[in-house]
This record gives C-alpha cells, structure tokens and sequence, in this order.
C-alpha cells in the first residue's frame, strides 16, 4: 500500500508539471503517454500471437501531437486518422507476420486508445482546456474513489459481471452523485472562468458517468486478453493504459459539456 501512495504522488507530481508548465511540454507529455499505452496495448497483444503494426499507432500519436502543437484544423486530423487507417491495412499486405487479425488489431488501436489521446492534444490546446482537464480529472477521481466505497458499503448489485465482478450499481450510483459537489466546488476556483455551479455539477456527474464507461471498456480488453494490468511500469497501480482508462472517457465528456454551454 506504501508503494502505491508513493507512486501516485510521483505520477501526480510529474502530470502536474507536464501539464501545467507550458503549452508544448503539455502536448509532449499526453503524445508520450499515448505511446505508451499503444505500446502496452501491442506487447500483450502479441502475448496472443497477434502481431499488429505498433508503429503506425506510434506515428499517428506523434503526429496529432505535432498538428496540435500547428493548432491544425479538424480537418487535418480526419485526413491523419484515415491516412493512419489505411497504412495499418497496408502493412497488412506487406507483412506476413502481421496479416489480417493483425491490420485490423492495429486499426482498433488507433480508434482506442490512440485516437482519444489525439483528443485530448486536441484539447490541450484549446482555450478552454484547464476547465476541461480539471473537471473530467477530478470528477473521475472523485466517482472512483466514491464508487469503490459505496460499493463496498451498499453494493448488492453486480454492474457488469462479465466484465468487472467486483463493480455494483449502488457504487456506480454513490460515484457518480459524490462527483456532483466536487463540480459545485471546482466552479468556485478563480480558473474555471465561464463555469458556473450548475453548470460544474452537471459537467461532472457526466464526465464521471462516462468515465465509469471507460474504465469498463478498459476492462472488457484486458478480459479479452486475459490480463490483470497491460504493464507494471507504475508500481502499484499498473500502466498506462490502466491509469488513463477513465480520463479517455470522462475529458472529452467534460469538454463538449463545457462547448455546447458556450463556455469559451
């Protein structure tokens, strides 16, 4: 358990940093982690002797970093994303190692996680991205630690059996109403202009709700492939893919809150 606090308190103190030092070393740090976990994501699919083009998922990344950093139009993303779609079925033909289960296993890498971290570059460069990135983390991290409480607490429920055995509806329900004053008390913080309370509170119980969507999407892989963690590169607390499941989801949830809102 000390590992695990430990470990935490460097991770959250190098994201912090990363994040909030400057516009370049934000996008450098999420590229980084999106490589990692494609990486993760591509050693425990060759566990399976699924050989899939890892480096088309590399490159993807590392470009969206680089039209983030252009602030590029959404225009030039989708033409990334279809240019990166079709060199992983290319590579397909050419490699034998990676053949067909392999092309199409790359093309699902690039849609999860690669293309939601090519979200959030996208985010971070946007004017509203410390109100996003604030309210889709804290409301994650909040609705998990409620979640795993209340369900210890009230759980009669299972939530998704198949997938999680251990996650309730009571706890999904505790998480997701815990987030909702942690929205109301973020609204009050000098930085998150344009917010207001209800509007933080309403932002956060969906950020959190689809946050729990992804850190079960996270889970039904690691079903599928028969692991525990995709990686011990964070003691105590597994990968990279494992630490971000729920902020793949719950970010861009809290971003397009905030943008339909008018929020700019």
């Amino acid at each position: 358990m000390k590992k695990r606090f430990v470990s935490a308190g460097i991770m959250l103190a190098i994201t912090f940093a990363c994040v909030l030092l400057s516009t370049v070393s934000r996008v450098l740090f999420l590229a980084a982690l999106g490589i990692l976990a494609c990486y993760e994501l591509s050693r425990q699919l060759e566990g399976m002797q699924v050989y899939c083009s890892a480096w088309v998922m590399y490159v993807y990344v590392a470009s969206q970093a680089v039209l983030a950093l252009m602030k590029a139009r959404p225009m030039a993303y989708l033409v990334s994303f279809l240019l990166a779609v079709y060199l992983a079925m290319f590579s397909g033909i050419l490699r034998r190692k990676v053949s067909g289960n392999g092309a199409l296993d790359t093309v699902a890498g690039l849609g999860y996680p690669a293309f939601l971290f090519a979200v959030l570059l996208m985010i971070s460069v946007n004017g509203i991205w410390l109100q996003t990135f604030a309210l889709g983390c804290v409301s994650a991290w909040v609705c998990d630690s409620a979640a795993l409480f209340g369900g210890s607490a009230f759980g009669k429920h299972k939530l998704a059996p198949l997938v999680s055995p251990k996650k309730t509806v009571e706890g999904a329900v505790c998480g997701a109403l815990a987030s909702i004053p942690a929205g109301a008390l973020l609204a009050l913080l000098p930085f998150m202009r344009g917010v207001s309370v209800p509007l933080g509170m309403v932002t956060a119980l969906i950020a959190s709700s689809l946050g729990q969507i992804g850190d079960l999407a996270e889970s039904l892989i690691k079903r599928m492939i028969g692991i525990k963690d995709f990686s011990d590169l964070i003691p105590g607390h597994g990968g990279v893919f494992d630490r971000v499941d729920s902020l793949l989801f719950s970010i861009p949830a809290a971003f397009v809150c905030l943008y339909v809102a008018g929020v700019t």
